[in-house]
């Protein structure tokens, strides 16, 4: 079978890339420009970030291109993310792509973003293939999935509040640490002590089964304000500076727990000790360890490398690529949709 190029388009938070991937997985162009201007608010602002996607845009999928040393005519379809993310920046993304793909006469492919993160240890690590249990933990969403194959998701659980991600950056704010929260978190707690503070763990309760609407699912915005209580504390006692370290050692110990037990749960009630790992939280040292030690001996841990677990456009070339082969193709009045559904998802609970 002649392989297929797919030039891939993602635009959906603060990240504007673009990917030239040739089937199946050989990818031979890719950019991410990351906006590090959202640094000076302590978040993504959504105008900022929507404008900054419109000025960078053509210069960053010349580049792929050129890196890709792909003529136009080599490609076969465009994939682009169409949602979940912000509706500015997914705007900006969905235009584009759509009048490139019109302009060449080429199949225009909507991707889901989450689809894109489930997709994206599979360019680096080719045994990353169903089934798995799947752990998607991003600045906006966290999601338990049962993969038996592509295309057919069973959701376990998800969030009911905060992403995994989200309370990363929200306790990086508190804590004084700065944006994006993730990696500022990582890199104070290998300072501090991550049993000096006895944090709440969401949704562990003892005894729950698989039928107990919480077993699965993830809240942290009880944990967030649990931090925020103890920051203030701290602050009126004037030990905020030396305790820093130690909270965010313990807020982090906190999360990774939550996320390797709730997966866990998953793994031994499906039988199945694989379990992929994406989306932005995917790069935290801790979260992989603790999962990988989990799963010994006979388990399995997937993930992608720090570029293939944040927002790009070579996984949403990936997951495109799929859906392509499966004949999805859009339709002109295509628009980005920031609560679009994950194609081929079913609650296990009905």
């Amino acid at each position: 079978m002649k392989p297929t190029v797919i030039l891939g388009i993602e635009t959906s938070c603060d990240e504007t890339s673009a990917a030239v991937l040739e089937t199946p997985y050989q990818l031979r162009g890719h950019i991410v420009y990351s906006q590090d201007e959202h640094s000076l608010y302590g978040g993504v602002v959504p105008e900022i970030a929507a404008r900054a996607h419109l000025r960078l845009i053509d210069e960053v999928v010349k580049k792929a291109l050129e890196d890709a040393s792909c003529e136009l005519e080599e490609i076969d379809a465009v994939a682009v993310t169409a949602g979940p993310g912000l509706i500015g920046a997914l705007l900006v993304g969905v235009s584009w792509a759509k009048a490139f793909a019109f302009g060449l006469g080429k199949p225009l492919v909507p991707v889901h973003h989450m689809e894109g993160h489930l997709f994206a240890p599979s360019l680096e690590n080719h045994d990353a293939q169903p089934p798995f249990v799947a752990l998607l933990v991003s600045g906006g969403h966290t999601l338990l999935l049962y993969v038996q194959k592509w295309g057919e998701y069973e959701l376990l659980g998800q969030t009911r509040d905060d992403a995994a991600g989200e309370a990363f950056d929200k306790v990086s704010k508190l804590l004084g640490l700065g944006y994006p929260g993730g990696p500022v978190i990582e890199q104070q707690s290998e300072r501090g002590c991550d049993t000096r503070y006895r944090f709440p763990r969401p949704m562990l309760r003892k005894g729950a089964t698989a039928r107990d609407s919480e077993y699965y699912d993830f809240s942290f915005s009880g944990l967030k304000t649990a931090v925020s209580r103890k920051v203030e504390e701290l602050k009126s006692m004037g030990m905020l500076e030396e305790s820093r370290a130690d909270i965010a050692a313990s807020f982090q110990a906190t999360a990774v727990e939550v996320l390797c037990k709730k997966t866990m749960r998953a793994v031994k009630e499906k039988g199945c000790p694989r379990v992929l790992l994406g989306g932005g939280v995917s790069a935290n040292s801790r979260l992989k360890k603790e999962l990988a030690d989990e799963l010994l001996p006979d388990g399995v841990l997937y993930y992608g490398s720090h570029r293939l677990s944040a927002d790009n456009a070579a996984m949403i070339a990936c997951a495109g690529a799929f859906r392509f082969q499966q004949g999805e193709i859009a339709r002109l009045d295509l628009s980005g949709d920031p609560n679009l559904s994950l194609p081929g998802l079913r609650d296990y609970r009905l």
